[in-house]
């Protein structure tokens, strides 16, 4: 059987902002921004995932900002840091998180499954990136 994540509700507390950085500053695909009975709701897809991103004016199963924990990967972790930065995205610097402590990439780490750098969306909502190029 294969269990597949579709979808995160992200709790935000301004709409338009929280569209604008999933959309314009992260890149992702807006599936649908739609209104019903005076509710909105926003759905995102990351490039290449199957798993969307919803915000929404009556999605509050937990306080704006309190999500942590989400994980985006990527082929290229250097080249994501990069767009993330051209994009104006407050991003970490990149680390490697394979030995006793974290500690900061250098340009000839492998980052295959221990590359990692995080960032916050405007409500503080924690994500991280980690660059998987091939699964064993």
């Amino acid at each position: 059987m294969n269990w597949t994540l579709e979808v995160i509700v992200v709790p935000v507390t301004d709409l338009d902002r929280a569209r604008a950085f999933y959309a314009d500053g992260l890149g992702f695909h807006v599936d649908h921004d739609t209104v019903r009975g005076g509710q909105r709701l926003i759905q995102f897809t990351p490039r290449g995932s199957g798993c969307s991103v919803v915000i929404g004016s009556a999605l509050r199963p937990m306080p704006p900002g309190t999500l942590r924990g989400m994980q985006l990967v990527v082929n290229d972790l250097r080249a994501a840091h990069a767009e993330l930065l051209a994009r104006g995205v407050p991003v970490s610097d990149m680390q490697v998180r394979g030995g006793p402590t974290p500690r900061p990439a250098t340009p000839d780490d492998d980052l295959n499954f221990v590359g990692f750098l995080s960032f916050q969306d405007p409500d503080g909502n924690g994500w991280s990136v980690q660059q998987i190029t091939a699964r064993p």
